[in-house]
């Protein structure tokens, strides 16, 4: 009864157009007056208690790591590197800007972030050398979904909170992946434009490459810094996120100098605004999870399904069913919150890799972002692009067909997902 009763509250609210975070926080706060032992102090307590969540304090640090590399002259400077390296190929435009938003998404953590800071430049650029406007809008909004899937990732900081998961493993996770599914794209870009005869560039002389790879190189440090920093051992992965907010900061600043200290503050001020909007959903998010937990919800459907005698890779299809509608419909954070404290037990259960899990939620949000009704990806192409919306999803879904593909590859391979976790021990 608690249980049908948490999930119909959330339900109703969610349609009668509440904000999600309202409707977690409400749902959750009605479910304990009425179901639950628990007081309004403990409550309050308890809602304190999830915001600060030691893992939790990278997301404003990476948040604002991303916005110092994304107002400065990163994204311009890797799309630079990645032209002069492909660009001479059928596509290569295309492809380059794909691998761009690979590189982006290895500084920013955002999918959006990645689409805006890449797009903004390259969309325009492809539709002057040729490309239809509806394949470059399609390109750009899938390649973005590697912000969440390359690290650092946003969304993997909050999964590692919600299951007690290491950072620092999915992190590790995320890498062969992300440059898989880039990889990927690039190959399905390249064999279009062999068929259509779609433009190339010029070839980029040895000087070309050698000097924009250079200009690009400060700020792909950053990956270096945080990753080698956490398998070092040098830090913990939200004092890497920390170091990560600093060095953007010195590199956008004193070495770029693509932003004033006059600007400074104006940045500040949009990473604690994203920053405040991200944590009160994961606030209410956590206080849900909690009502889940206290009722021993999860426990109960992993008990459920495990005397099924559902095996792990029907187990999955159903991980994905669910996490491919909720994405249709939910922000990822939310997703993550709600879904992972309930399917993390059963995976265990079932002798299925918590990282691996991980990776396969963060590929499936990926999908969520470019699917409507409210894929973010779609609506910030849509603002790029002033396309209708309607327009930026029909470009889109042929590339997310491509997504679908790749999503059951690393569901049934899950070596691709751990071999490098595996291998660093």
């Amino acid at each position: 009864m608690t249980t049908l009763t948490l999930f119909i509250l959330l339900f109703v609210f969610m349609f009668l157009g509440m904000p999600v975070a309202i409707a977690l926080g409400l749902s959750s706060l009605l479910t304990i007056l009425f179901f639950a032992q628990d007081s309004l102090a403990s409550l309050s307590l308890k809602l304190f208690e999830t915001s600060e969540h030691y893992t939790l304090l990278a997301i404003p640090f990476f948040i604002l790591g991303g916005a110092f590399m994304t107002t400065g002259g990163v994204a311009k400077r890797m799309i630079r590197f990645a032209t002069a390296c492909i660009g001479h190929l059928h596509g290569g435009l295309a492809m380059a800007s794909v691998m761009a938003c690979m590189l982006f998404a290895a500084v920013s953590g955002s999918s959006p972030a990645t689409v805006v800071a890449v797009g903004s430049i390259v969309i325009a650029g492809m539709v002057r050398a040729g490309y239809p406007q509806s394949f470059a809008a399609g390109v750009i909004c899938n390649a973005g979904t590697l912000g969440i899937l390359i690290p650092p990732s946003i969304v993997m900081v909050v999964y590692g909170a919600a299951t007690e998961t290491s950072v620092g493993k999915l992190f590790m996770a995320g890498v062969v992946p992300g440059i898989l599914l880039g990889v990927l794209l690039m190959v399905v870009i390249y064999a279009r434009a062999r068929m259509t005869n779609m433009p190339r560039q010029e070839r980029a002389t040895l000087r070309e490459v050698l000097t924009s790879g250079r200009d690009s190189l400060w700020g792909l440090l950053l990956v270096v810094i945080i990753l080698g920093g956490i398998y070092g051992g040098v830090f913990t992965p939200t004092e890497a996120a920390a170091v990560a907010a600093v060095y953007a900061f010195v590199i956008a600043v004193f070495v770029y100098r693509d932003i004033g200290m006059r600007q400074v503050p104006s940045v500040l001020v949009d990473a604690g605004k994203i920053t405040v909007m991200l944590m009160f959903i994961i606030a209410n998010a956590l206080l849900f999870a909690h009502v889940l937990t206290t009722e021993r919800i999860p426990q109960q459907i992993a008990e459920t399904i495990v005397s099924w005698g559902m095996s792990g890779w029907q187990f999955l299809i159903v991980v994905n069913v669910l996490l491919l509608i909720a994405g249709m419909f939910m922000e990822p954070t939310g997703i993550i919150l709600i879904l992972a404290p309930i399917l993390f037990p059963i995976a265990t259960k079932l002798g299925i890799d918590p990282v691996h899990l991980g990776i396969i939620m963060v590929v499936n949000l990926e999908i969520g972002m470019v699917t409507p009704p409210v894929g973010l990806n779609l609506f910030v192409t849509a603002g790029i692009t002033k396309m209708p919306i309607g327009a930026v999803v029909r470009a889109a879904l042929p590339w997310t067909l491509v997504l679908l593909a790749f999503l059951i590859v690393i569901t049934y391979v899950p070596a691709i997902s751990l071999v490098l976790p595996n291998l660093l021990g």
